[in-house]
């Protein structure tokens, strides 16, 4: 990036939120996306302590709407796969215990009977929202389920009856949260996006109060730009099966470097111009921390900047295949120069 254009972006930043803000149209509005009233520029306290959660890379929460229950079978299956047909005991949001197959047919009664007395449900209506909380390995389980148990009381408790079950035969402590739809206001439970931004932050935070290190920032916020794959994918790759999408993509990018149109696509020039003002965002604020004189602030600027340094090329799944594309075909070109020049050499000495 010439010095210019650096300037130009620092010329024009945005608030320091904007490196972890998800990008939702109503993001919700925490201690660390709040400035400095005096000095808007300045690293308050909250801002400081996210920082350094960012830059130490503390584990990210993971917090997912596995699906939806649409009839009794479903709940039941669904409620049997948790419970693991009763094995396993299942917390209410009254803190009941649901335990063997009696609780849980219990449960899927209750609800089931209760969604038939329901007059305002679609016939597809859903029944429950399916919801898993998850942390990487190595995390402990009991502040896990705790911190759970804390997350479903303040976001759901109000207004929707659930059940949480916590699973221990994974590498990734989990929790499965399962949530009745029907609300007692009568309002039905839809989660968007800007709501899973706000369970994941909730989440993250209610682990951190039980002394577990935890994040929950969008991707950008580490220099990623691309989703992650979704797990079958993952796994037949694995198997060393090409999935299905990755042949089209590839037949895509093959038939657009046939046609000599290589150029950039808009939301490519956008994810990195996205991307440099975060980087600009995050070296500004390392800059505002060596100001202050404090050896911690020092540090923690340290830490800033090699963040910044390693944070990985904003490409794009397009990009990359255009990357392995021309990597190949280089290996190829090379590959026929050296069995050219090795056949020219047998000759030679065959001459000789």
């Amino acid at each position: 990036m010439s010095g210019k254009r650096a300037q130009e972006l620092l010329d024009d930043l945005p608030p320091i939120s904007y490196v972890w803000q998800t990008p939702v149209r109503r993001p919700r509005v925490s201690e660390a996306d709040v400035p400095d009233p005096v000095a808007p520029q300045r690293v308050t306290p909250a801002m400081r302590a996210r920082l350094e959660r960012i830059v130490g890379r503390a584990p990210e929460v993971m917090v997912k709407v596995t699906g939806r229950t649409k009839d009794a079978g479903h709940l039941k299956s669904h409620l049997e796969y948790i419970m693991r047909n009763g094995e396993l005991t299942a917390e209410t949001e009254q803190g009941s215990l649901m335990q063997g197959r009696e609780g849980l047919k219990d449960l899927q009664a209750r609800w089931t009977e209760d969604a038939a007395l329901d007059n305002k449900r679609r016939r597809d209506g859903t029944i429950s929202v399916n919801i898993i909380l998850s942390m990487p390995p190595g995390t402990d389980p009991i502040a896990v389920k705790d911190a759970v148990r804390a997350f479903a009381i303040e976001t759901f408790g109000a207004n929707h009856d659930y059940v949480f079950v916590q699973h221990l035969d994974d590498k990734h402590p989990h929790v499965h949260l399962t949530v009745r739809s029907q609300g007692y206001s009568a309002k039905r439970l839809n989660p968007r996006k800007a709501d899973l931004a706000i369970w994941r932050e909730r989440f993250a935070g209610e682990l951190r109060l039980r002394g577990v290190s935890a994040e929950a920032t969008p991707r950008r916020t580490r220099g990623k730009v691309r989703k992650h794959d979704k797990g079958t994918v993952v796994a037949l790759r694995r198997r060393g099966v090409v999935p299905e999408t990755d042949k089209g993509a590839r037949a895509d990018v093959v038939r657009v470097a046939k046609g000599s149109a290589l150029t950039s696509r808009p939301w490519e020039a956008k994810s990195r111009e996205r991307q440099a003002r975060i980087r600009a965002q995050y070296l500004a604020h390392a800059k505002e921390l060596e100001r202050t004189g404090k050896g911690s602030d020092r540090a923690l600027a340290r830490k800033v900047r090699d963040f910044v340094a390693k944070m990985p090329d904003p490409e794009t799944r397009r990009e990359q295949l255009m990357r392995e594309l021309a990597f190949d075909a280089r290996k190829e070109r090379l590959n026929g120069k050296s069995v050219s020049n090795n056949n020219g050499k047998a000759i030679e000495n065959k001459d000789r």
